[in-house]
């Protein structure tokens, strides 16, 4: 990154580019920021040249670089890019733009016919130039909507005269499904009757046409015929045999049109998709998945995604889907690591499964470093840093775990709510993977004070003592154990009214589906306090007489009134006899 304030505060020509550079450092998904600054670099002196100052032309690349490493699928500026580095410095820097970009954008039929065509108005090899296409053809040839690229292919050769490179382009194209496959067949068809046999088909295909004609001529017995009249016939048949490949292709391209013609927006942009296109790219997906040609699928993800980069669910099933292919689990890591560069990383899901997929590779360190560099940018992501204890508890034991929670607990960037989480997960840890229970509830109990505030806290401490395994004997004392942290929580947490009533359902269940003979009484006690109307409910001692958000104590919103009274139908459903007229199962057995 570049200093700009090497220029001096005084020089105003330098002001609009410190200022969207501030907004961009500020802010780096904001796309607006980082238009103004492109086009605050390319102002610069009155418009970049080969005269330009060094200073303009640092500022101009440092823009391009580091804006085209956070979208690397705006095809349209590694395009303007390049011929600005063309104007500038000439065709080789150019030229390395350019492969910067195709490296970037692989898929994209418009970046690469705009290479072609630099490179077919700067060198004069046609092996390069032609080498150049059939790269591009690698990459984008069986592209629904290429044509612009074999049209520009065409064009090169017709520049040539070389009209049997032009005929087997065409030979090429006519068996790909295009939106345009219709036209080139038809030149193809014109062409074919002015081009020598040998052209026209390899030639084994060749012989055995030319063995049918004379086969057929000599079952027809009578004298030799004309050689016009044989090539004639060969001709025929042969134009017979590419009209069925024009039937298979119209085939093939019908199947398909009624995806394409929904796609809607193909080329990347940072606002959003609706949910009629985003469904259509599933649906295309689908359908190219189910015919099975490897490549055409690959070449359909690719397109996909260019479209579809900021949604992280299209990544995954690529990478899924090239990790279910033979031999292809080092696509589906490069797939990750693309990913990784264009979802925000607000959203961490696809980098931690790349983390997991390293680390299924017997890369664990490679899978910290991931959880490393997320947290740098997300530092209290309750997500990723649980994600790290276990990846440290898989790879070095049950301490190593803890100390990463630990860690992130004193951390002074982590806030009180992510900490409360990280207990409660380290005292699950020790409940689950020690074994010790006691030293799991020793947790809950001492951090308690420290996180009255936090639903997940509570709801995990809760969890964890209904999960408690019962014994012979020993109901009783889980019960009271449940009790406890019910009471807790509902007298000395700072949870608000209306979470501490959505808890006291799981506690009611749980008196109603493991209590006692007495529990009942206890149900009756908790549900009148707790769902109550204002005269009678105490939802804690120390919340009686304030409710949620300024409602008088016990007076339930309506989602808790909803809950409520849903919870009492279930459970005065569940203890009526089954109706014996009523069709179906019964609702138990």
């Amino acid at each position: 990154m570049n200093d700009f304030g090497q220029f001096g505060s005084s020089d105003e020509e330098f002001a609009n580019v410190r200022k969207y550079q501030a907004e961009v450092e500020a802010d780096a998904d904001n796309f607006e920021s980082w238009e103004n600054l492109i086009k605050a670099c390319e102002a610069l002196e009155g418009g970049l040249s080969r005269n330009s100052s060094p200073q303009a032309l640092a500022a101009f690349r440092d823009a391009y670089d580091r804006f085209l490493a956070k979208f690397p699928l705006f095809f349209g500026y590694w395009k303007k890019y390049a011929e600005l580095e063309f104007n500038i410095a000439g065709t080789e820097s150019a030229e390395m733009v350019y492969e910067r970009g195709c490296s970037s954008v692989t898929h994209s039929v418009d970046l690469w016919t705009e290479y072609c065509r630099f490179k077919m108005d700067t060198t004069h090899d046609p092996e390069v130039v032609r080498g150049l296409f059939e790269r591009a053809a690698t990459f984008v040839g069986i592209d629904f909507m290429s044509h612009p690229f074999w049209d520009k292919y065409i064009e090169y050769e017709e520049r040539r005269d070389a009209h049997d490179h032009i005929f087997a382009i065409l030979a090429r194209v006519i068996g790909i499904p295009l939106h345009q496959f219709s036209r080139y067949y038809e030149r193809f068809r014109n062409m074919s009757h002015t081009r020598p046999l040998a052209e026209l088909v390899a030639p084994d295909v060749l012989s055995r046409v030319q063995a049918e004609v004379e086969a057929e001529s000599a079952a027809a017995g009578g004298a030799p015929r004309p050689e016009l009249e044989v090539e004639r016939d060969v001709r025929a048949k042969i134009d017979a045999i590419y009209y069925e490949t024009y039937l298979a292709t119209q085939t093939e391209t019908t199947k398909r049109w009624a995806h394409e013609s929904a796609l809607g927006r193909q080329f990347f942009h940072v606002t959003e998709l609706d949910h009629a296109q985003l469904n259509n790219w599933r649906k295309y997906l689908d359908f190219e998945e189910a015919e099975g040609d490897y490549h055409r699928i690959v070449c359909l993800y690719e397109r996909c995604l260019v479209a579809c980069a900021m949604y992280d669910e299209f990544w995954f099933r690529y990478a899924r889907w090239l990790s279910a292919q033979e031999g292809k689990q080092e696509e589906a890591r490069h797939v990750y690591i693309r990913a990784s560069f264009c979802v925000p990383v607000s959203r961490p899901g696809i980098r931690m499964q790349l983390a997991y997929f390293e680390e299924s590779r017997g890369q664990p360190d490679v899978a910290r470093d991931i959880h490393e560099a997320i947290l740098m940018k997300l530092p209290d992501c309750i997500e990723v840093i649980i994600s790290w204890a276990h990846l440290q508890r898989r790879q070095m034991g049950l301490d190593a775990a803890i100390q990463v929670l630990k860690d992130h607990i004193d951390a002074p960037t982590v806030d009180l709510y992510t900490k409360a989480a990280l207990v409660a997960e380290w005292a699950l840890i020790l409940w689950k993977f020690s074994g010790s229970a006691e030293q799991a509830r020793a947790v809950f109990v001492k951090n308690s004070q420290w996180y009255g505030d936090s639903r997940n806290f509570w709801e995990k401490w809760f969890e964890f003592e209904l999960e408690q395994p019962s014994q012979s004997g020993s109901e009783g004392d889980k019960a009271q154990r449940v009790k406890h942290a019910f009471d807790e929580l509902r007298n000395k947490s700072r949870l608000s009214a209306a979470v501490k009533r959505d808890l006291a359902n799981i506690y009611l269940d749980f008196l109603v589906r493991r209590g006692g003979k007495d529990a009942m009484k206890e149900f009756i006690e908790i549900d009148r306090k707790m769902f109550g109307p204002a005269s009678v409910a105490s939802v804690s001692a120390s919340q009686e007489g304030a409710g949620v958000n300024g409602t008088a104590g016990g007076e339930l919103d309506e989602a808790s009134k909803r809950k409520a009274e849903g919870r009492v139908v279930f459970f005065y459903e569940a203890h009526q006899e089954p109706d014996a007229t009523a069709q179906g199962p019964a609702d138990f057995n």
